[in-house]
């Protein structure tokens, strides 16, 4: 398994769902559902999401990407 990042395609507001999604193998949209519905829970979930905003990197650009 890779290491977590943010991917540079497919995200949606921070990238933090489309890379759980692709570390665990699922598909974005299921981890974004899971993410919707979880929020209807009590819990911190918001929070965690927003501090993986910030903690998780960037993924790093291809190195044979053309401009």
């Amino acid at each position: 398994m890779s290491a977590i990042s943010r991917p540079r395609d497919g995200r949606m507001i921070g990238g933090v769902c489309a890379g759980l999604a692709r570390r665990f193998g699922m598909s974005a949209k299921t981890m974004r559902v899971i993410f919707v519905v979880s929020c209807l829970l009590p819990g911190p979930q918001f929070l965690i999401y927003l501090a993986l905003w910030l903690l998780l990197p960037n993924e790093k650009p291809a190195a044979n990407a053309a401009w």
